[in-house]
């Protein structure tokens, strides 16, 4: 019969027009999805040296990696909080005069701060390190020889230069080192810290440091205090050097105006 007359459509025009109409839906949402996906930002894992961009001051800065992917291997760079609380770290590559006055500083405040220390620290240093766990202080380990641990590929090389500084502390201290560990210069790789977590490591950035490290390129009193305060900011890490002349100088004060801005201060177990 044919269609005009009838009003009807043959049985498999009907089925074609179907097809069509439904090949024409799927690409327009295939259509849609690629245009979803060309507009969406895929985090990507970053790797290399610990970095970190301040989008405003006394906010949390943004790091290499989120929050949310460092946690996936035990590691942090900042507290997740809007509580005013800091957590002071150091890293102690070697001893020139400047850490028994932030001792007296800490002390003098009631602070217990965490110093990441190099083998060799501890080694020339016992009397030291005796002293800042009598007077409640975290050691935690920043490796034996300070090489760029994101290059380490086995976990045996990895513990390697964990172990003789976990070695080192038992035998000044009669005690187990806290499983801490702070990459030697903030370098990092996604492996480096799936073997520091596969040793029973938490590993911890910063969220808050200044350049204090070089010894004939001291910051100013005035410098300091810019960065220190005017970028504090909830749930920090802090990272200072034991080797700063600054950071000796200006320790008891620091610590004092922290209190005056509100801040108290944690330790690393809170993590």
């Amino acid at each position: 019969m044919e269609a005009g007359k009838t009003g009807r459509f043959p049985g498999n025009v009907f089925i074609t027009v179907l097809l069509f109409a439904a090949a024409f839906l799927c690409g327009q949402l295939a259509a849609r999805v690629r245009e979803q996906a060309s507009t969406e930002t895929i985090p990507v894992f970053s790797e290399g040296s610990w970095g970190l961009s301040f989008q405003e001051e006394g906010e949390t800065p943004v790091g290499n990696a989120s929050l949310q992917e460092l946690e996936g291997y035990d590691a942090y760079y900042v507290k997740d909080t809007d509580e005013k609380i800091l957590y002071l770290t150091f890293d102690c590559g070697y001893e020139n005069g400047n850490t028994p006055r932030i001792l007296d500083a800490l002390n003098k405040h009631g602070v217990k701060a965490t110093f990441f220390a190099v083998g060799n620290f501890l080694s020339d240093n016992p009397e030291l390190i005796r002293r800042m766990v009598q007077e409640g202080h975290t050691i935690g380990n920043h490796s034996m020889d300070h090489p760029d641990m994101s290059r380490i590929t086995s976990l045996e090389s990895f513990a390697e230069e964990l172990e003789p500084v976990e070695a080192l502390y038992q035998e000044i201290t009669g005690e187990e080192m806290k499983p801490y560990f702070r990459p030697p210069q903030g370098t990092y790789s996604e492996n480096s810290l799936r073997l520091a977590k596969e040793l029973g490591y938490k590993t911890f950035f910063w969220s808050l440091a200044y350049v204090d490290w070089y010894q004939d390129q001291q910051p100013s009193r005035e410098e300091a205090f810019e960065k220190l305060l005017g970028r504090i900011h909830p749930g920090a890490i802090v990272l200072l050097h034991n080797t700063s002349d600054t950071n000796g100088e200006i320790m008891d004060e620091l610590l004092g105006r922290w209190k005056e801005m509100g801040y108290r201060f944690g330790t690393l177990e809170d993590f």
